[in-house]
């Protein structure tokens, strides 16, 4: 896609309703733009120079004018060229950011609007780029971003997991494709251990980054403990604590592929984890059924909250777990419970798992409340794409 500053076309705020984007926010709602037929008509994903209603020019933006957030800035300088120099900068700035923060190259390289790429997710493992493209105005410029990545990374394979309930409200299509080669599971490096990741049949990007401080929380704590893991996925959690000396492993999902790479990563590793496919809730009843105790539960589910109108029963939903979960817990034991769900604000979370505490008679104080690991930073003016809620809990 070619970008001329001189000719883009100009989007325009409403009367008094640009302060909160002049002062950083990175989003422009579409009841405060000027929505005429001009801009209506505009292609989802153009990009286009937002102004303030007197002329005041706020930056270079990608604008779709069918969903609430319609307008994403990406650079406060309108004569801001969007090209392959441009991605090739911004995956350079937040490359040398993750250098510094890790000594392998096995992290969360863009965080969407917290790196300057809004709606764009790339993970990276070594030579392979997983990348979810979300918004309109990065897919029209995927060749340039793509050229990008091969200028920076030279990587042997890109996966373009284009499959996110988030490209439906763009009103893009969905859809998986590689570029370069790549056959079968790739290899994952964190916090010391050897993991296998699925990145194009496997949930999201085939790994979680954001947990890696929160298992090797849990791995400290775990010597000689007997440890249960809900929501398992590949085995992060529970080969984390066996590495970490646990006794026993317990780990629950349901997803057999998951679990065959959860078992080949514990065979890689050398450690001896009980991996069961089941649905989790119905298992936390049969161990509580069974008396079953254990020093350390985990519970990572996956999001119970998918959009706004699921709140309700998404905080249902982490008021059970969090008391099944609860009622298995040793006297003097440890909770670990974590929400990925982005609509759910941290106080509801923590609200949810008090009242399950409170509905399994259960006491207990919190040790540490987290959130994602910093290769996930968020953006200063959108506090809510801090979407990682976790608690580690000691019950009595």
């Amino acid at each position: 896609m070619t970008d001329d500053p001189a000719t883009r076309p100009v989007i325009t705020m409403q009367a008094g309703r640009q302060k909160r984007v002049a002062q950083g926010h990175p989003w422009a709602y579409s009841n405060e733009i000027v929505m005429d037929a001009a801009a209506k008509a505009l292609p989802p994903g153009t990009l286009v120079t937002l102004k303030a209603a007197n002329g005041e020019a706020l930056g270079v933006a990608m604008f779709n004018p069918h969903p609430l957030v319609s307008a994403r800035l990406l650079d406060r300088d309108p004569g801001r060229v969007v090209d392959g120099e441009f991605f090739a900068l911004r995956l350079a700035a937040a490359l040398r950011l993750r250098e510094r923060l890790y000594d392998r190259p096995f992290y969360r390289l863009i965080h969407a609007e917290a790196d300057g790429l809004p709606g764009l997710v790339v993970d990276r493992f070594d030579d392979v780029l997983v990348c979810e493209i979300n918004t309109a105005g990065i897919d029209r410029c995927e060749a340039e971003f793509l050229a990008a990545c091969d200028q920076v990374l030279h990587p042997r394979a890109i996966v373009l997991r284009n499959d996110s309930a988030s490209r439906g409200i763009e009103g893009l299509a969905l859809g998986q494709r590689v570029v370069g080669e790549i056959a079968g599971p790739i290899a994952v490096e964190e916090n010391g251990a050897h993991f296998l990741a699925d990145p194009i049949g496997g949930q999201k990007t085939g790994w979680f980054y954001d947990q890696r401080d929160n298992r090797s929380a849990v791995a400290a704590l775990a010597s000689g403990a007997r440890v249960l893991d809900l929501y398992c996925f590949t085995g992060g959690f529970a080969i984390a604590a066996a590495r970490g000396g646990a006794r026993e492993v317990l780990a629950i999902d349901r997803s057999e592929p998951a679990l065959a790479l959860a078992r080949q990563t514990a065979a890689n590793n050398n450690v001896v984890c009980q991996f069961e496919r089941a649905d989790v809730f119905e298992k936390l009843e049969s161990l509580a059924i069974a008396k079953e105790r254990f020093d350390i539960v985990i519970a990572d589910p996956p999001a119970f909250v998918k959009s706004r109108k699921d709140v309700g029963p998404g905080l249902r939903g982490y008021r059970k777990l969090a008391r099944q979960a609860a009622t298995l817990v040793a006297p003097g034991g440890l909770l670990f419970i974590a929400s990925c769900s982005h609509n759910v604000e941290g106080e509801s979370f923590a609200e949810s798992v008090r009242r399950g505490l409170h509905d399994a008679g259960r006491t207990g104080r919190i040790l540490v409340t987290s959130g994602a690991a910093p290769d996930h930073p968020v953006h200063p003016f959108l506090p809510e794409s801090a979407y990682l809620k976790a608690q580690l809990l000691a019950l009595d």
